[in-house]
């Protein structure tokens, strides 16, 4: 087949419209053209009174080869590429060796696991929080009666913080191999909507990933797969000699559990993880991160603005927006986790402490459209005191914004007017914040540093001139958004193990591998398929195999 992008076409073509226009590419009579379909379908609006919809298609040819050696110069034509994943080496039949081990079950660990089992490697799963409904039970518990459960909320649990999220599953992280495509087609097979193999910005929401969730365990578990739910990993049991080789894990039920490859996707909130491996002295070091706050506007002010007189159209759905803007005092601003028609979420995982998330479900049918609006950060100008230094940042606004919010789990809130005038809000206009269980409206200038309130007061002004009514004075701010990334990394080597103690793979979110669902789900596969060729390899190969 041949693959053709950037066909772009009007917003209401007409469905011929789409085979003349492939015809036309490849210079073609319609008669050559015996099939095609949809590879992917985005749309282009930067222009508002001309949208367009942009779709790659693989289309079925006669002399398939002569036409791409006439297009050889066309980086818009070139041959279907093949996505299928092929696991690189399989366990015999009947293998009864060691069985590798998966700490956490969200995005990263879920494709490990279920990578390691197609392989035919039975991994262990342990998951400090709940399996996904139970897990869902307890987040709702917070939500709507405050009532935080620290080990099972919407960072800890089965399928991790992303299954309280909007679901997105695209990234912009390199994939020669298409293992993104993997992780789509496993999605698909647990239950996801088929569009998601096709939509240029493919998101799946919470209810439906609860249900995935639950099929992938259901597949992993028949193939061989043991998890094991509130079951956290309190300790690392590491050889010294003649190397550093993780030998054993001390977990919360009180065992010792025998590991000597294990993949660590703990997730970006494991923090008492964090510190038992800085204990264990693996590799560890602070990183770069954002803090800010959640914004929230009407979706259809949002949808008018990006689209003009084409919003509400079907093909379109609710308009989404990435905004960025250097300030003046040098720090960086920019929405993050942007989430159409959604909300905005509890998302602590510490007593004492208020976090802000957003949250949509597949429809993205809720009345206001919410995003981070966040701040740049690094470790030697802002928390230079070592590799937990960030995650006592975290925690010190984390519990102003648990104070200012009214201590009781209620968030801090104020209206984008008199936070731009600096002045305390008492109640809210036009726009209703949608964070449970409940917003407080206050002086937010107390719940982060003075240099990240600056930078916010100066980009909300050149937001609004790219998008209008973004700086409307009724626009809701909701404090804080701590949780945008890890605040550590976990070095490791090409083999894919730590740098300084061998059979431990960090990867995901936590470890500083990936950001968000798509990218933690590729590096699980990554992971996966690491540790299947040591543990697959002749026993003599097995200290070469791989450069660190």
């Amino acid at each position: 087949m041949i693959r053709i992008t950037d066909l772009a076409l009007p917003l209401d073509h007409a469905p011929e419209a789409l085979p003349q226009a492939v015809c036309a590419a490849l210079g073609i009579a319609p008669a050559r053209l015996a099939g095609w379909s949809i590879a992917r379908r985005g749309h282009d609006a930067r222009r508002r009174g001309a949208i367009k919809l942009v779709y790659a298609i693989d289309a079925v040819v006669a002399d398939a080869a002569e036409l791409l050696a006439r297009h050889a110069g066309n980086p818009a034509i070139r041959p279907t590429p093949d996505t299928t994943w092929r696991p690189p080496v399989v366990a015999p039949a009947g293998y009864a060796g060691e069985r590798p081990v998966v700490i956490g079950a969200g995005p990263c660990g879920l494709l490990a696991a279920l990578t390691l089992a197609q392989m035919g490697l039975k991994p262990i799963i342990l998951e400090r929080g709940q399996a996904v409904r139970e897990r869902t039970r307890d987040t709702w518990g917070l939500w709507r009666r405050k009532l935080l459960k620290p080990e099972s909320n919407v960072q800890f649990g089965e399928g991790g913080a992303g299954t309280f999220s909007d679901g997105k599953l695209y990234s912009r992280i390199k994939d020669p191999r298409h293992l993104g495509r993997k992780v789509l087609v496993e999605f698909v097979k647990a239950g996801a909507p088929p569009e998601i193999l096709t939509e240029a910005h493919p998101h799946i929401g919470t209810f439906r990933l609860v249900t995935m969730v639950m099929s992938i365990r259901e597949t992993i578990e028949a193939l061989g797969g043991e998890y094991r739910f509130g079951t956290r990993v309190e300790g690392f049991h590491v050889e010294t000699a003649p190397e550093r080789q993780l030998a054993g894990l001390a977990l919360s039920t009180g065992e010792s559990l025998a590991a000597r490859h294990v993949i660590l996707a703990v997730g970006h909130s494991a923090r008492d993880t964090f510190a038992a491996l800085h204990a264990a002295g693996v590799a560890i070091e602070a990183k770069p991160f954002a803090i800010g706050l959640r914004i929230e506007h009407p979706q259809g002010w949002i949808d008018r603005a990006r689209f003009g007189a084409a919003a509400g159209h079907k093909a379109l759905g609710p308009a989404a927006y990435a905004l960025s803007h250097r300030a003046g005092n040098g720090r960086g601003v920019y929405s993050f986790c942007m989430c159409p028609g959604g909300r905005v979420v509890a998302a602590t995982s510490e007593a004492g402490r208020v976090v802000t998330n957003g949250m949509s479900q597949y429809s993205r049918a809720e009345f206001n459209a919410n995003s981070g609006l966040v701040v740049d950060i690094t470790p030697s100008r802002d928390f230079p005191g070592g590799p937990l230094a960030g995650i006592a940042l975290q925690r010190h606004w984390e519990e102003q914004a648990f104070l200012a919010g009214g201590g009781d789990y209620r968030a801090p809130g104020q209206r984008v007017g008199d936070f731009l005038a600096g002045r305390a809000s008492s109640g809210f206009g036009s726009v209703t914040p949608s964070y449970q269980p409940g917003v407080n409206p206050t002086d937010l200038s107390a719940c982060l540093p003075d240099f990240a309130i600056a930078a916010i007061r100066e980009a909300l002004p050149v937001f609004g001139r790219r998008i209008a009514g973004y700086d409307h004075a009724d626009a809701v701010l909701t404090g804080v958004e701590t949780r945008t990334s890890s605040p550590v990394r976990i070095p490791r080597g090409r083999d894919r193990q730590s740098v300084n103690t061998t059979g431990l793979y960090p990867g995901g979110e936590g470890a500083g591998y990936a950001g968000g669902i798509l990218s933690a789900a590729v590096d699980g596969i990554v992971l996966a398929e690491a540790v299947a060729a040591r543990l697959l390899a002749p026993a003599g190969d097995r200290a070469g195999a791989g450069a660190r």
